[in-house]
């Protein structure tokens, strides 16, 4: 199938998804109360206006320039984030409601007490659905915190005890995350005095040519030891190659696929990174490649891996890594969406064991789609090495803007 009719049939499949939750959410929450006739047409009107919201938004997206843009699209992701709550509230409460049909084993309902608990239960989950939305755009949008962890890695040198590495992920600069939210980030992760900085995948979604100005910012991030980056799956969608390039020139150390040491002669640990786990789908020479990074390391000297999605580990335990940091996940981003992420991903956010391997997964530092987090804050991870029996722990989670700023570009 060509790259233009796969388009077509993944627009086609999302418009469908969009009408079909959209005429759930109406058949609930307006045709089943059986509203007054002039609610029931003015609540039906603003279904379809917000249903047709979303593509015609994502097509002026498409057309002109992103600043300009970025009210609209807070708004059609804002409205995307309060449907997902209402969906599942919904589903939540029609479960609950098949039950009790089942219990009353085909006793009649009595059609004035179903139109009542219809139009309490619609009530019931406007009300939450919307007061889940509204704290989750609060912490979306305004709350970023620096999560601090210990870490203690068998290989370690004792030289290297106090090994300060912070690590971004998923930031997505892009419809609604711009320049200004990087800054803010530069800021932040300066002032942590970081011996190394890595940025685990996910940092775009758009182009180069769309977003150069607003990643420009993370040309002032400094670090003792430098600045590392791995790819995510969203650089797969925004041109990968571009991306590395352009990474580059701001002075970041792209590594695909390949490994550095940080640290001096005896007092030091590797530091691999590999493609994201889909990259080999795109072509073009992308794709992890794990023994390739570590091919000829010393097996005694301590591997710190940076694999953008947590599902590496698997390749990584049999690989002598000590650490890996990922992302992905964004912690589930907004509650219950982390039930369905843990499907897919071995670990959804923090630390876990797999044999010697120590996992740490990031909440993320920005968001994808709704400008919204509910139960998993963004963060910056500060994350501080010492030699030890393998273990990790968060030992703090503060408030980013507690942090003393110098200005960023």
């Amino acid at each position: 199938m060509s790259r233009s009719a796969s388009f077509f049939v993944f627009f086609g499949v999302a418009l469908s998804l969009t009408a079909g939750l959209h005429y759930y959410i109406w058949a609930r929450l307006v045709r089943d109360p059986g509203l007054p006739p002039l609610a029931f047409r003015l609540l039906t009107a603003l279904v379809i206006l917000l249903c047709a919201s979303i593509p015609l938004t994502l097509w002026l997206y498409r057309m002109r320039p992103l600043e300009n843009m970025r009210p609209l699209l807070l708004g059609m992701f804002g409205w995307m984030g309060l449907m997902f709550f209402t969906v599942v509230l919904l589903g939540i409460g029609d479960v609950g409601r098949l039950f009790a049909r089942l219990l009353q084993n085909g006793d009649p309902v009595d059609p004035a007490r179903r139109l009542a608990v219809s139009r309490m239960f619609g009530a019931g989950v406007a009300l939450v659905a919307t007061s889940l939305g509204a704290v989750a755009t609060h912490q979306g949008l305004t709350r970023l915190t620096v999560r601090r962890a210990k870490v203690r890695l068998p290989r370690l040198p004792k030289a290297l005890d106090g090994f300060k590495l912070v690590q971004l992920s998923d930031i997505h600069v892009g419809p609604t995350i711009l320049r200004d939210f990087i800054e803010r980030v530069v800021a932040t992760t300066n002032a942590l005095e970081p011996d190394a900085i890595v940025i685990t995948g996910d940092l775009v979604d758009g182009s180069v040519e769309q977003l150069r100005e607003h990643v420009a910012p993370l040309t002032g991030l400094r670090a003792r030891h430098g600045v590392y980056f791995v790819t995510g799956n969203h650089e797969y969608y925004s041109g990968a190659e571009d991306w590395c390039d352009e990474l580059t020139r701001l002075g970041v150390r792209v590594l695909r696929n390949e490994r550095v040491t940080l640290g001096n002669d005896d007092a030091s640990f590797d530091l691999a990174g590999v493609d994201d786990s889909s990259a080999h789908r795109f072509g073009r020479g992308h794709g992890a490649d794990l023994p390739k990074a570590v091919l000829g390391r010393d097996p005694a000297r301590e591997l710190v891996l940076l694999a953008h999605q947590p599902r590496a580990v698997f390749e990584a335990k049999d690989q002598g890594v000590g650490l890996m940091l990922s992302g992905h996940t964004h912690g589930g981003q907004m509650w219950p969406w982390n039930w369905l992420v843990r499907l897919q991903q071995p670990v959804v956010s923090g630390f876990e064991t797999f044999e010697r391997t120590l996992v740490w997964v990031s909440n993320g530092t920005g968001y994808w789609g709704p400008p919204m987090r509910l139960g998993a804050p963004a963060e910056i991870t500060e994350l501080v090495l010492s030699s030890g029996e393998l273990s990790g722990e968060v030992v703090a989670v503060e408030d980013a803007d507690s942090f003393p700023h110098d200005s960023v570009g």
